[in-house]
């Protein structure tokens, strides 16, 4: 847990080796309720070298002055990632803004 945004990390490491290795993340929205999308790496331990890169989008809840994570949505590859952009990019031109 953390007390504040910049420390959320992805980063798991289990006897000395960093299976989930944080690349990048942007946060998305900020509160009470926080949103940050990560980019992220995880080892594979058959290759002994670290897979794709990776992405997830984390939702944390601050309670008693520690953020908690909530929920979590994993895109599942690169292909993915790419029509979620893709039809996001179409829907935001297509509706006008609020």
């Amino acid at each position: 847990m953390s007390a504040e945004i910049s420390d959320i990390t992805i980063n798991y490491e289990e006897d000395g080796v960093l299976l989930v290795k944080e690349l990048d993340k942007e946060v998305l929205s900020k509160g009470a309720w926080t949103t940050i999308i990560f980019r992220y790496q995880q080892w594979d331990r058959k290759k002994e070298a670290y897979g794709p890169e990776q992405y997830t989008i984390r939702r944390y809840r601050k309670m008693n002055g520690q953020y908690r994570q909530q929920s979590k949505f994993n895109i599942s590859s690169r292909d993915q990632a790419g029509r979620i952009v893709e039809i996001l990019g179409r829907w935001l031109q297509e509706s006008p803004a609020a």
